[in-house]
């Protein structure tokens, strides 16, 4: 008989239904028995103990709020009742690690089919990428989108297609137009190459200096991704985002980058048809050359994923993000990278990630770029106890704090080794925290700039969210969604919620996946929705 509800650790006082609850309810926690006073719909809480106001209410062995009002043994817990709380933190308190690293033996030995490059990272995919360095350049990024899109068989008729087509056809052996509707029905003309990207963005210009700062070391972290084959950028001339500082930019990430890399400055070229021209040519050339990279054998180590939630539930905390911890400490301990980011959605658990770092200066880092960020936050009229949407909110998670108790588990139990800045690259194998917001397109969008080849996104609600450049895994919280949109969801967790598998078991089914995504043998369901994402975060003002 499946549990009708449960705790997650032996200190909540509060517990979780699993499914629908009447008022009058006998419902069996741990050994007691409960009556529920008044109706509780799956994913949210009800209290375990009588609860006076100023109460703390705990979850995950965490705080996760405090009593408003007074709230009966077997009451309901809504926005009504109680409010949000999270634990102070300070520096180190406990230098213990309880960690056990899983058991990695069925892993050992185990490759997936990548792109090899000369730094020494391995992609899941082989993409071209083309962006501008300013949005002044947005529409002919579009125009080179439709072009490309059209002749390479990816589909607005514009004056270029036919350009672009004579080029491809010459280039194949043939002469003339007749052999165009061939080179779009049959295979791709470049077999090897996964697509070619195309970023469009609002930035480089017009905001404070930083902005467009942080845009080009953003996008020289695309441009490093192992993703990415090679980029053409075009420039305008006059804007912020010069190409001297995205070209030290791209230094600063990758002193020794050898990618082709072409970029062309508007002013300096003249007319708009000379720069297409000349950005379609050499983009021809650069796919030629990235075609010649094929897949070969990479061990798991080569793997860095990025851990991110979004449209949450009351369930993401119990059933997907867990089995997502279970991979970051599979992959963590087989040498690769994890990166887990959200920093508004760690409020409340930063002491226990303190707690895990084995560096004084990691930890002096994150504290410094939490408080930081909240304060920003509060500045600006809000604050992180403001983060739940009301989606979040319908669906169980009531408090900031318990929304971030159950996200923090997407980060397994692994020591952290690394905290990083927005924009910064990962360098380090186990887990990592990247600064970024909540906002899930500007989240993933920092994840693929700090070069994660693979991204794990969990949720209990349901969104579409992907990347350009890195495959979004889409894992469902709860069977009810996975079935209600089998369009979006890779991967369903709802087992775990209905009793049927463990989170050693979810997880290892998750790795077996990523294997496959990994090697191009199965596309994300974003990947064939063609959703790909990108949203810089802008953190200053415009001027």
């Amino acid at each position: 008989m499946m549990l009708q509800a449960i705790t997650i650790n032996k200190s909540d006082n509060i517990a979780v239904c699993l499914t629908d609850l009447s008022k009058g309810s006998e419902v069996d926690v741990n050994g007691k028995s409960y009556t529920l006073l008044e109706n509780v719909q799956a994913k949210h809480k009800f209290a375990l103990t009588d609860l006076e106001p100023g109460n703390e209410i705990k979850m995950y062995g965490v705080l996760v709020g405090t009593a408003k009002e007074k709230i009966k043994e077997g009451g309901a817990l809504t926005v009504n009742n109680i409010k949000h709380s999270a634990s102070e933190y300070t520096g180190k308190t406990d230098s213990k690690s309880t960690y056990q690293a899983p058991d990695i033996t069925k892993w050992k030995g185990r490759t997936f089919m990548g792109y090899h490059r000369n730094d020494g990272q391995v992609g899941t995919a082989n993409y071209w990428l083309v962006f501008p360095l300013v949005f002044c350049e947005n529409r002919n990024i579009e125009i080179l989108k439709a072009a490309f899109y059209r002749v390479l068989g990816y589909e607005k008729e514009n004056k270029y297609v036919n350009f672009l087509n004579e080029l491809v056809v010459g280039q194949n052996g043939s002469n003339g137009n007749a052999q165009y509707s061939e080179i779009q029905s049959e295979k791709p003309v470049f077999e090897n190459i996964d697509g070619v990207k195309f970023l469009t963005h609002q930035g480089g210009c017009g905001g404070i200096r930083q902005d467009s700062e942080v845009l080009c070391r953003l996008l020289s972290g695309y441009i490093n991704n192992p993703n990415v084959a090679g980029a053409t950028v075009l420039s305008l001339g006059c804007q912020n985002a010069q190409i001297k500082l995205f070209k030290d930019s791209l230094k600063a990430v990758n002193p020794d980058f050898e990618k082709p890399l072409i970029i062309l400055d508007q002013q300096e070229v003249g007319t708009e048809e000379e720069l297409l021209k000349a950005a379609i040519s050499r983009t021809l050339d650069g796919l030629m050359e990235a075609n010649k990279v094929e897949r070969k054998p990479a061990p798991l180590s080569k793997l860095s994923i990025g851990l991110e939630c979004g449209g949450s539930d009351g369930f993401s905390g119990i059933s997907a993000n867990p089995t997502l911890g279970r991979v970051s400490d599979v992959i963590s301990e087989l040498g690769g990278k994890a990166i887990l980011s959200e920093f508004p959605e760690l409020c409340g658990v930063e002491q226990e990630l303190i707690n895990r770092m084995d560096d004084d200066e990691n930890v002096n880092k994150f504290i410094n770029l939490m408080r930081t960020y909240e304060k920003a936050a509060v500045d600006s009229g809000s604050g992180f106890d403001m983060n739940p949407s009301p989606g979040n909110i319908k669906d169980g998670l009531i408090t900031d704090a318990m929304k971030s108790a159950g996200a923090a588990k997407k980060g397994g139990n692994s020591p952290v080794r690394d905290v990083l800045d927005y924009t910064e690259y990962v360098k380090k194998p186990g887990l990592n925290l990247l600064c970024t917001p909540g906002n899930d397109v500007e989240s993933t969008t920092g994840l693929a700039g700090s070069g994660a080849n693979i991204i794990l996104f969990t949720t209990g609600l349901g969104t579409p969210t992907g990347n350009p450049i890195t495959p979004v895994i889409k894992v469902s919280s709860n069977t009810k969604l996975a079935a209600k949109m089998p369009d979006i969801i890779d991967f369903n967790t709802g087992p775990v919620i209905e009793g049927k598998k463990t989170i050693e078991e979810m997880g290892d089914e998750l790795v077996d996946l990523i294997i496959e995504v990994a090697s191009g043998n199965k596309l994300t369901k974003a990947m064939e929705l063609q959703q790909e994402d990108f949203i810089p975060w802008k953190r200053g003002v415009s001027l």
